[in-house]
């Protein structure tokens, strides 16, 4: 499966605000979108305030970009990975597992960005929550098609379900409650995806 559209909506940045950027990342990742004002973001980017809303228009718009700068890492790495699994087969679902979890070694010590930054907006039609809810969708939007690609008659229910494991192991990686919680999910994954299969013949 083609992991396609690597965000479409990401621009290309100047210098300052490739800086603005980074320094918005770290601190959100961080601290919270919330707690991190445009004063700290543009004396740690060492540009001014002024600048960071000539380029961005505000710390909604900038936030906005810190998801998809986000997104559009994990997006790449996922598709190299994939492309080492078998196209078509239940190895390929699993490895999303397997990927995550390396991912989250050196990216999410704190948990998603996403879900994180989505708990923050109390309001589901502010653009940060907008756009945490747009990658949740695409991200099981994948496990779906991965599924349809392996043949599995109910490939949107199955979807689902791999859904609700792959978000539980992202929240247990942030909270630390039990080690390795990618490998259990891959292992009930793996249980449904054999039980899946096993329907259909």
């Amino acid at each position: 499966m083609s992991v396609e559209n690597l965000p479409e909506m990401i621009p290309h940045y100047t210098p300052g605000a490739e800086r603005l950027l980074a320094a918005a990342s770290d601190l959100f990742y961080r601290d919270g979108i919330h707690a991190v004002g445009v004063d700290t973001i543009a004396a740690a980017a060492g540009v001014t305030k002024k600048t960071l809303y000539d380029r961005f228009g505000s710390k909604e718009a900038l936030a906005v970009a810190y998801l998809r700068g986000r997104d559009a890492r994990w997006r790449e790495y996922l598709e190299q990975e994939l492309a080492q699994a078998p196209a078509g087969s239940v190895e390929r679902i699993l490895a999303v597992f397997d990927i995550s979890a390396r991912w989250a070694l050196t990216n999410s010590d704190k948990g998603c960005s996403a879900i994180n930054a989505r708990a923050e907006m109390d309001d589901a039609t502010h653009p940060v929550a907008v756009e945490a809810i747009r990658q949740k969708k695409w991200m099981r939007d994948v496990f779906a098609g991965l599924c349809r690609e392996a043949g599995l008659a109910d490939a949107d229910r199955v979807a689902d379900i791999l859904m609700l494991l792959y978000e539980g192991g992202l929240v247990t990686v942030g909270m630390g409650t039990f080690a390795d919680p990618f490998a259990a999910g891959r292992e009930a994954a793996a249980a449904i995806l054999g039980a899946a299969r096993g329907s259909d013949h």
